[in-house]
């Protein structure tokens, strides 16, 4: 797939994750797709499996999931988070991102996000001085 940021611009997204990881235990990563496989949640719960996301320690995998060519994107959190937050506990990260879409702001709506679901996971799974990071935190591209 032809990379949908520069390089600048992925360091950007790839510094917000690692921030956002500062503060909790939680593990976030970023997915690019080309095209849809179904329904935009039917592909990012199929990536979700794909990228190994249920593999963390306690479940508290997330993904944002970003179709740009279809305006579609999806953020999914594992087992461990959705037995602990209310439902519409991403409503606010989806609210943030899709304001800075509509601006054509992508870059800055993925760190508003990432940075947002940190925030929010912090409450749940704080850092532990001996957390590590299970899950790689480079952007992933499909087909």
């Amino acid at each position: 797939m032809i990379h949908f940021f520069n390089k600048q611009q992925e360091e950007y997204i790839i510094d917000a994750i690692q921030e956002a990881e500062r503060v909790t235990s939680g593990e976030v990563r970023v997915h690019m797709e080309r095209k849809l496989k179904g329904t935009v949640l039917e592909t990012a719960t199929n990536v979700f499996a794909k990228l190994k996301m249920d593999a963390t320690e306690q479940r508290n995998g997330v993904l944002i999931f970003l179709a740009p060519r279809q305006k579609q994107f999806a953020i999914i959190g594992d087992k461990g988070i959705n037995e602990k937050v209310p439902d519409g506990f991403w409503d606010d990260v989806r609210d943030v991102m899709q304001k800075q879409f509509r601006a054509e702001q992508f870059v800055e709506g993925i760190c508003d996000g990432v940075q947002l679901i940190g925030k929010k996971l912090q409450e749940h799974f704080p850092y532990q001085k001996n957390d590590r990071n299970e899950l790689p935190d480079e952007i992933s591209y499909g087909d």
